[in-house]
C-alpha cells in the first residue's frame, strides 16, 4: 500500500508541476517570438497552441521512450475524447457556447479529416515511423493553412480578437529565455514522474498502460485546456473556448499520436482501432454537427453539451466494464 501512495503522490505532484511548467514554457516561447518580431496573431495561433499541448507531447514521448506505447497512444486519444466530451460538454452545460468565427467553422471539418487520416494509418494495427512522419507533415500543413487563413481573415473576426487579447504579457528577451528553459526542464521532469507513477498504478491494479493513458493521464494532461475553457467562458469569449479545443485536438492527433510511431514503432492494441478510435471519431463528428448547425452564428446548446457529456460518461463506463471482463 505504501508503494501505491508513493505513485499517487508522484502522479498528483507531476500534474501540478506539468501545468505550471507548460504555462512558463508558453510565456517564454511567446516572449522569444515577440522579441524576434513575430506577429501577435501568429504567436497566438501557433506557439500558444503548441504550448498548451506540450504536456501531452512530452508525456507521450517519455512513455514511448520507456516502451509504454499503450500509455502514449491512450494519452493522445483519451485527451481528445476528454476535451470534447468532458470539457466542452461541461462548458456548454454551464452556458451555451455561441460560435461567431468563420475560421472556426472551416477548422472543424479539417479536424475530423485529420482524425480520419490517423485512423486510416492505424487500421492495420501498426503505428510506424512513416505514419508518424505523415502525421507531423499534416501538422505542418495545418499550421501553414492556419497562418494563411489568419492573414486573410477580417480584423473583426471574433476569434482573431479573442486570441490576441489572451496572449501572455511582454517579457524581456533574457527573462523569456529563462522561462522557456525552466518551463521545458519542468515539463521533462514532470513527464518522467507522471509516466513512472502511471505505469506503477497500472501494474498495481493490473490494468493495461492503454487504459491508464485513456483515463488518468488523459484527464490530467487535459487540465490546461479545462482551465483555458473556464477562463474563456467567464470572459464570454465563446469562440476561444471552441478554438482551444479544436487546436488542442489537432495537436494531439498530428503531434502527440505521432510520437510513439516515431520513437518506438510497433503494433497497436486491437481495442485502439475497434473501440477508442471510433469513439473519438464519433465525438469529433458530433462536435462538428452540433457546432456548425444551420446558421451563422451557430450555437452549442445545453442539450448539445449534455449529449457530449453523456457520450463521455458512457465511454468511461465501457472502459471500466472492460476491466471487469
Amino acid at each position: 500500500m505504501a508503494g501505491l501512495w508513493l505513485f499517487i503522490t508522484a502522479l498528483v505532484g507531476g500534474f501540478v508541476v506539468l501545468i505550471y511548467s507548460a504555462d512558463r514554457f508558453v510565456l517564454g516561447a511567446a516572449g522569444i517570438a515577440r522579441n524576434l518580431g513575430v506577429s501577435s496573431l501568429i504567436i497566438g495561433l501557433t506557439i500558444v497552441g503548441f504550448g498548451t499541448s506540450a504536456p501531452e507531447i512530452l508525456v507521450s514521448s517519455m512513455a514511448a521512450w520507456n516502451g509504454n506505447t499503450g500509455l502514449a497512444v491512450g494519452n493522445a486519444l483519451g485527451s481528445n475524447i476528454a476535451n470534447i466530451g468532458l470539457i466542452l460538454g461541461c462548458t456548454a452545460l454551464i452556458a451555451p457556447v455561441t460560435i461567431h468565427s468563420r475560421a472556426l467553422r472551416r477548422e472543424m471539418p479539417i479536424l475530423l479529416l485529420a482524425c480520419l487520416v490517423a485512423y486510416g494509418l492505424s487500421y492495420d494495427h501498426r503505428l510506424g515511423r512513416l505514419e508518424g512522419i505523415a502525421l507531423l507533415a499534416g501538422l505542418g500543413l495545418f499550421l501553414l493553412w492556419l497562418i494563411w487563413q489568419a492573414r486573410r481573415a477580417p480584423a473583426t473576426d471574433p476569434l482573431i480578437q479573442e486570441v490576441e487579447s489572451e496572449l501572455p504579457p511582454d517579457v524581456l528577451l533574457g527573462k523569456a529565455w529563462l522561462w522557456f528553459v525552466l518551463g521545458l526542464l519542468g515539463l521533462v521532469a514532470s513527464s518522467k514522474a507522471l509516466v513512472w507513477a502511471s505505469v506503477g498504478i497500472a501494474h498495481y491494479y493490473r490494468v493495461s498502460d492503454l487504459v491508464i493513458g485513456l483515463t488518468l493521464v488523459a484527464l490530467g494532461t487535459s487540465l490546461p485546456e479545462l482551465a483555458a475553457s473556464i477562463a474563456s467562458m467567464l470572459k464570454q469569449e465563446d469562440d476561444l473556448v471552441i478554438g482551444n479545443i479544436i487546436g488542442s485536438n489537432m495537436f494531439n492527433m498530428l503531434a502527440v499520436y505521432a510520437m510513439p510511431g516515431l520513437i518506438r514503432p510497433g503494433a497497436l492494441s486491437v481495442q485502439v482501432v475497434s473501440r477508442d478510435f471510433p469513439w473519438m471519431l464519433g465525438l469529433t463528428l458530433a462536435l462538428m454537427l452540433l457546432g456548425l448547425g444551420c446558421r451563422n452564428p451557430s450555437r452549442l446548446s445545453r442539450l448539445g453539451g449534455m449529449v457530449l457529456l453523456t457520450c463521455f460518461v458512457v465511454y468511461q463506463s465501457l472502459l471500466y466494464l472492460s476491466l471487469k471482463s
